[in-house]
């Protein structure tokens, strides 16, 4: 087992008037070939954007897209006819498959932070598609977007990808989580801090495990909401 821990601010970082966003993996022009992912996961943004501004219509193709948003809301469009606003609690993927455009807007009066993340999928050049759900993950790490057949009779909604799945646990000071016994685990601390055994995570601080088996989980003093993408390869 060994475990890589990435700060906050140890981050690439795109700033802009109306974007902060912090890249956990290589993107758009920040390039470093020795991290460009972690297993199948690409991109890692927590992004904050401003009130009326955002993402205008852009492509996507063969990528597995999950946001899941931590303050405010987000307002979705694409080619496809799916329109939706995410807020805290729900949960949203996007499967980009043979090709698709779309658009990311805060039109509400407060930023949005949000943290998405892609996958790359199972299969490629399929349809594609949209899902969304609400999900209440207090106290436990709750399957929300997975492909894992483990996960296949509880994930709130599923992608195109049968060796990853995302979980999320909002935990009160003190509540303990185990990570999963997998070959790799990305966990991201949302808010809060947690210690990972006897290493302290702040907010939006990383850990990426290699064979995970059990390792603790606890909130501290604030309490935590932690993401965790579980892996088989």
């Amino acid at each position: 087992m060994s475990v890589e821990i990435h700060r906050a601010d140890d981050r690439f970082r795109t700033r802009s008037d109306w974007l902060d966003s912090r890249h956990s993996f290589s993107f758009g022009p920040y390039y470093d070939p020795a991290n460009v992912g972690f297993g199948l996961l690409m991109v890692h943004n927590d992004e904050v954007v401003a009130p009326g501004t955002g993402f205008d219509t852009h492509p996507h193709q063969d990528v597995e897209i999950v946001t899941w948003v931590l303050r405010g809301a987000l307002l979705h469009q694409d080619s496809e006819g799916h329109s939706g606003i995410i807020y805290p609690g729900l949960v949203q993927r996007m499967s980009a498959g043979s090709g698709i455009l779309h658009s990311e807007r805060n039109d509400a009066e407060e930023p949005v932070r949000y943290v998405q993340m892609w996958v790359r999928p199972g299969e490629y050049d399929l349809t594609p598609s949209y899902q969304q759900a609400e999900v209440s993950p207090v106290g436990e790490l709750v399957p929300i977007a997975s492909g894992l057949p483990k996960h296949k009779a509880t994930t709130a909604i599923t992608i195109n990808q049968p060796r990853a799945g995302l979980s999320v646990a909002r935990l009160a000071p003190g509540d303990a989580i185990q990570l999963p016994q997998a070959p790799r685990a990305h966990l991201f601390v949302a808010t809060g801090n947690v210690m990972l055994e006897d290493v302290a995570l702040g907010p939006a601080d990383a850990a990426r495990v290699t064979q995970a088996d059990g390792q603790r989980v606890i909130a501290g003093p604030q309490g935590a909401e932690v993401l965790l993408w579980e892996m088989t390869d």
